[in-house]
């Protein structure tokens, strides 16, 4: 297996370039930031042949990388990266920046085991049109989406009453009553998961869950309506489907982000043709360590709370909106969250932020034009707000 690893310096990329040191996959092209010192130990040990990094920090990239290179080729430019000869292609590039590549790795016939959440949630069609233009193959990389296509594999859609997505419910699941007054320090103290900030914080306001749900229905061809959530704090197990014969088949297993992303990794050469074609994925292998892994103790299921976590009826507005209604909220959650970290506004003024660019957002056709000046009106509006003290 031959392997391209795009933000291999981020949580995911680096456990996917875990999973390819254990399986023994060649890893034939890394693309990174500005994270120049972790991208060096990995051109040192995976000696790819291809290596791109942020185009600000390419001549600084050739001096650190040195000898590091081996004769490997350094470029600044994602989309050429996504573009190389892999068998995968795994996209771990967090935000809106990661769509592009999606699009040229797709459109250039490869198969990609996609941890880019928002190339779902804001663009779906188009990366299905890009799709079917290079005949590129999609499979999700997230413990929710894996084990969602783990149980759908071999089963007829029509079949599907219901996709249910579990939740940890984050750090604030049992308390404080109040959120007004919680730091940023306490958000990211997640109690399941060990991710980036920006995924923290939205775990905890559930914003998370709320665009996996508009990931999910993407995906596999859903309505929203037959997406459905629940508060899970064990965070075993982590997606069920029932069917319309009321009977229910779910995937559980350790909280360890390998798993989704070696099984996904191994279903992506056959993967999703469309929305909804899950048959003939391949089975992923296990980390072993996780073989003795025990099943025992209690496990709990509850509802989310609508009151302390709005964020997630937000996502489900934007997702019946359509549109250029996902691409505002996503833009907007990434706004309220750097400033919420930077202590510009508080907790409960993320949804605050994100009900009122939803109010504004303009209606009109999504397109890639369209898209881009959706996330600039959104970006710029959203820090209107943030200097204006949010008001709801």
């Amino acid at each position: 297996m031959k392997l391209t690893v795009l933000g291999s310096t981020g949580s995911i990329g680096t456990q996917a370039l875990d999973v390819a040191r254990e399986r023994g996959w060649v890893v034939g092209t890394l693309a990174a930031g500005r994270n120049l010192e972790r991208l060096a130990e990995q051109v040192r040990e995976f000696r790819p042949e291809v290596v791109s990094v942020d185009a600000a920090v390419y001549a600084q990239a050739r001096e650190v990388l040195g000898t590091e290179l081996r004769g490997a080729r350094l470029i600044a430019d994602a989309d050429e990266a996504a573009a190389q000869p892999a068998d995968v292609v795994v996209n771990a590039m967090s935000g809106l920046i990661g769509l592009s590549p999606t699009r040229r790795a797709l459109e250039a016939g490869r198969a990609v085991a996609l941890a880019t959440k928002e190339a779902m949630v804001t663009a779906a069609h188009l990366m299905w049109e890009a799709a079917a233009v290079g005949g590129g193959r999609v499979v999700p990389v997230d413990s929710e989406h894996t084990g969602v296509y783990q149980c759908l594999t071999g089963e007829d859609m029509a079949d599907v009453a219901e996709v249910i997505l579990t939740a940890s419910g984050g750090p604030f699941r049992d308390g404080p009553a109040d959120l007004s007054g919680v730091t940023p320090a306490q958000a990211l103290k997640h109690p399941s998961w060990s991710m980036g900030p920006k995924v923290t914080i939205d775990s905890a306001t559930l914003m998370n869950k709320g665009l996996e749900v508009m990931e999910c229905a993407s995906l596999y061809g859903l309505p929203l309506s037959q997406v459905g959530v629940v508060v899970h704090p064990q965070s075993l197990v982590h997606a069920a489907v029932r069917f319309r014969d009321g009977s229910l088949k779910a995937q559980f297993g350790p909280t360890d982000m390998r798993l989704p992303i070696a099984y996904a990794i191994d279903a992506a050469p056959s993967g999703m043709q469309m929305p909804g074609d899950v048959r003939g994925a391949r089975r992923g292998g296990e980390v072993a360590e996780h073989l003795g892994w025990p099943l025992r103790g209690e496990w709990q299921f509850r509802d989310p709370d609508p009151v302390r976590f709005p964020c997630l009826a937000l996502a489900y507005r934007a997702g019946e909106a359509g549109g250029l209604a996902p691409v505002a909220l996503n833009a907007a959650d990434e706004v309220a969250v750097e400033a919420f970290l930077a202590g510009q506004i508080g907790f409960l003024d993320i949804p605050r932020l994100l009900e009122r660019v939803l109010d504004e957002t303009p209606a009109g056709a999504l397109t890639w034009g369209s898209l881009a000046e959706a996330d600039a009106w959104a970006r710029t509006r959203s820090r209107e707000l943030v200097g204006a003290g949010v008001r709801a």
